[in-house]
């Protein structure tokens, strides 16, 4: 992690949501970044808590249980030091917790819940971290983390770290993000454009990578091609207010009016406060 902590963009990238989706989160008090609204610095323990909160809200688990949720969470981290092996599941109507010892509790109010106590089939949700005998994506990850400690200092070793990490964890999306911004920044869209949609892959609804596909493909001059991939990512993210942005600007360019407003009001709503 950067010594100051994790920029917004660098959540972004590594929820693989929205700009609005991470203040979204925020506002609803799942977490509180340091410094200024324009200047927010994440720890990794906020991002587990996003990526968790994110991943109830989309299973339909309301704010309110979200947060007595994580509250507990935070206070199981803060006596254990982790979370290593936590999954987080929707059991009925409760927010479960099942630790590396197969320990079951109500994330609510952290009561125990026993084996034999009758439970709807759990959907897991989140997992704040892989199992330890996943060997491969923890050198993934620990490559992710060299490459992300490059940063713009040395571009290339950080590229052959993002591929490395991308050997050993093919559908590590955040890998796939991080090296389509290197390449898409050295004008080498195609390449980019293979690296985004090999990861849609395994994530073919992904917002963030049909987006920066979008991306690449306008810096390309594929105008009609790159507002498909926008009116694909509005498909799966209505609240991707980058994206109706986008698709605004090339529809005005297309001459299309009606649509270019539709968008930009969209993109105007999503901004307000």
């Amino acid at each position: 992690m950067p010594d100051d902590g994790y920029s917004l963009r660098d959540v972004q990238r590594m929820l693989g949501v929205s700009r609005s989706v991470v203040e979204k989160l925020i506002e609803a008090r799942f977490v509180s970044p340091s410094g200024e609204r324009r200047q927010w610095r994440f720890t990794f323990q906020d991002i587990v808590m996003l990526r968790t909160a994110h991943a109830l809200r989309m299973a339909g688990v309301s704010p309110m249980k979200i947060v007595r949720a994580l509250d507990h969470l935070r206070n199981s981290w803060g006596r254990e030091g982790s979370l290593t092996g936590v999954r987080i599941a929707v059991v009925g109507n409760r927010v479960a917790v099942r630790d590396e010892a197969s320990r079951q509790w109500d994330a609510e109010t952290g009561q125990m819940l026993l084996d034999f106590e009758p439970q709807q089939a759990p959907r897991n949700v989140a997992s704040i971290k892989a199992p330890r005998a996943e060997r491969a994506r923890e050198e993934a990850l620990r490559l992710f983390q060299q490459a992300l400690s490059l940063g713009d200092d040395d571009l290339d070793a950080a590229e052959a770290a993002y591929r490395k990490a991308l050997q050993r964890a093919p559908d590590y999306t955040n890998a796939s993000l991080n090296l389509g911004g290197i390449l898409v920044d050295s004008e080498r869209f195609d390449d980019a454009i293979a690296v985004y949609r090999h990861a849609l892959r395994f994530r073919p609804k992904d917002p963030v990578l049909l987006f920066n596909i979008g991306v690449a493909l306008e810096d390309s001059r594929r105008s009609h091609e790159a507002l498909r991939s926008y009116e694909l990512c509005i498909e799966h993210a209505p609240d991707f207010a980058d994206a109706h942005f986008n698709a605004a600007r090339i529809y005005e360019e297309l001459g299309e009016q009606k649509s270019a407003i539709r968008h930009l009001n969209q993109f105007r709503r999503l901004q307000q406060p």
